[in-house]
């Protein structure tokens, strides 16, 4: 059994290591993109997944930062808190620094002889991958910018969020550090995200129409939103375009798209690559059944896989986006629901409970 994974990110490492862990002969072909550090990249997993990686032998949690309780301010009432989730008792999810992530992924991956590393140095590649020419059972896709996503995967739901996102880390005095901040606020969702306790990630979508670009207005603001943390240094600003992209079909012939190919959603809840990791759960659970009975890997596993995650999908990344467009709204309003709505929310048992379980699982009930 062979498959062909064409990428070079987190999720392609992640999807490898455990297609190896199956014995699966994988090649990754690697496209040549400019080099991304994300130094001050962070990225949030939820309980569910850490649990899932350990099982398929990916141990991050050594490497990560416990969250027990998540609490929500917006522009108003930046003082006191609106929303909170979680328990003192608990851990909700957990924060890793991308850069840390995919340096333990390649340290897996080169101790298993079933992956292998390619590059792809002409379009002679995608040419036998569409003709069917090579030895692939299955393709997986992760690039939506290749010549198979131009061609193939075009069809998709998109929308520009005109906002980028900045990332940084902010080195403080110690204290105890496992509740995440998020505040709405009236230029874009800001999040604190605890790694340490001396250490924060931070997380800042700001809208264009704001025409703020330079370090040192964002820096600014962050001081003015901060009431937690006595911060002695920020690191270097990194930015990134938002938008939410979701694909109408998942696969062609043997090619599945995959990772933020499939879907993008925004970065206020940090579900993006959990997204990524739940598809991967599913895709293998249904690669198991195939082997457990014998059956060959082919295009039966990519329709199979589009039926039982689709409709999800779909639901969870607009979900996620209602969020943030009831808050950029609320804001532009002056908090005026937000201020009778969390009051009757913050009392209810049912909603808390639901909302922690759908950050942990999506809307996935059975995998």
């Amino acid at each position: 059994m062979n498959v062909c994974l064409i990428g070079n990110g987190l999720s392609t490492l992640i999807l490898a290591n455990i297609l190896a862990n199956r014995n699966i002969k994988v090649s990754i072909f690697e496209e040549y993109e400019p080099k991304k550090n994300f130094i001050t990249r962070t990225l949030a997993l939820s309980k569910n997944n850490l649990e899932y990686l350990k099982k398929e032998k990916i141990n991050i949690e050594k490497k990560s930062w416990s969250i027990n309780k998540i609490k929500i301010f917006n522009e108003f009432k930046n003082n006191e808190e609106i929303l909170n989730f979680g328990s003192n008792l608990d851990k909700i999810f957990f924060i890793v620094k991308y850069k840390e992530f995919n340096d333990l992924l390649y340290k897996n991956y080169k101790k298993k002889k079933f992956i292998k590393k390619f590059k792809i140095n002409n379009n002679s590649f995608f040419d036998s991958i569409l003709k069917e020419k090579d030895n692939y059972d299955l393709v997986i896709n992760f690039n939506e910018k290749n010549i198979i996503s131009k061609n193939f995967f075009y069809n998709r739901a998109e929308k520009d969020y005109n906002s980028f996102a900045f990332t940084s880390l902010i080195d403080h005095k110690k204290c105890n550090n496992n509740i995440a901040y998020q505040t709405f606020t009236k230029f874009g969702p800001l999040a604190f995200l605890p790694y340490s306790n001396k250490q924060t990630s931070i997380v800042f979508s700001v809208l264009n129409k704001h025409e703020i670009t330079s370090d040192k207005k964002i820096k600014k603001l962050i001081l003015n939103y901060n009431n937690k943390y006595k911060i002695t240094k920020f690191t270097k600003f990194e930015k990134f375009k938002l938008k939410n992209s979701i694909l109408k079909n998942y696969y062609f012939n043997k090619i599945l798209c995959f990772g933020d190919n499939l879907h993008k959603i925004h970065p206020l809840a940090g579900q993006g690559l959990n997204m990524t990791i739940r598809d991967i759960n599913i895709l293998s659970n249904i690669i198991d059944f195939k082997i457990d009975l014998g059956l060959p890997l082919d295009n039966s596993i990519l329709v199979e896989f589009q039926k039982k995650t689709k409709h999800y999908n779909y639901i969870f990344s607009n979900a996620i986006d209602f969020i943030y467009e009831f808050f950029k709204f609320d804001n532009s309003i002056s908090n005026l629901y937000s201020k009778k709505l969390f009051i009757f929310l913050e009392k209810n048992d049912f909603f808390k409970k639901y909302t922690n379980r759908f950050a942990d699982k999506g809307i996935f009930f059975n995998y």
